[in-house]
């Protein structure tokens, strides 16, 4: 069984970046997001190690402290971090695996696992993604500003990711974040021991 990747999928908020994961996954059982750890309560219908790992402040502090989080962050007063050991363990089952985070948390990724993938999902233009944002009718005049402010500094970190896919079609978006899948299976880091296999027998 070859190890599974990892992949750093990052956007602004609207973009469609949570619903063409979940698509990714649904369609792909060999794919799986990692599950976070959070200091926040629980939220209605959340269910604890298949939403977060929901832990309390003080062992979130001590697990950093350990060096346990690929990244962790401060978001709105609750802690946010990405387990080291649950990503290495689901690639060594053989699981592609999804890492759903915001650029600074991409950063993070990439400097801890230089082997991870990042991709940047792009709205097809700014007019867009508020049209997006305004159609959830869940966000304030003032929210809408903020993410947009924050949309156009998180794009302009896109050129920094190795891939990006711009979402006009989600179907197609979602066709496009698949063939990167497929493509890093035949990276060749995933094939040396194939190769040596090979050579053995020459």
């Amino acid at each position: 069984m070859s190890k599974g990747n990892v992949f750093v999928i990052s956007a602004a908020s609207g973009t469609g970046k949570t619903t063409l994961v979940s698509r990714l996954v649904q369609q792909h059982p060999n794919v799986r997001v990692s599950v976070s750890h959070t200091t926040r309560p629980p939220r209605a219908g959340e269910v604890n190690g298949q939403h977060y790992h929901f832990v309390s402040e003080e062992e979130f502090v001590r697990l950093a402290g350990e060096g346990a989080f690929l990244e962790h962050a401060q978001v709105f007063g609750n802690y946010y971090g990405t387990s080291y050991e649950s990503v290495q363990s689901m690639c060594e089952q053989g699981y592609d695996v999804i890492l759903e985070i915001d650029v600074q948390g991409a950063q993070q990724v990439r400097k801890a696992l230089p082997e991870a993938l990042s991709i940047f999902i792009l709205p097809p233009s700014l007019a867009v993604l508020e049209q997006r944002l305004r159609q959830r009718q869940t966000d304030s005049e003032e929210v809408i500003a903020r993410r947009l402010s924050e949309a156009v500094d998180e794009i302009q970190q896109a050129l920094t990711f190795d891939y990006v896919v711009s979402n006009r079609s989600l179907q197609q978006a979602e066709e496009e974040l698949w063939c990167i899948f497929q493509a890093a299976r035949l990276l060749k880091r995933n094939h040396v021991a194939s190769i040596e296999k090979v050579l053995q027998n020459t």
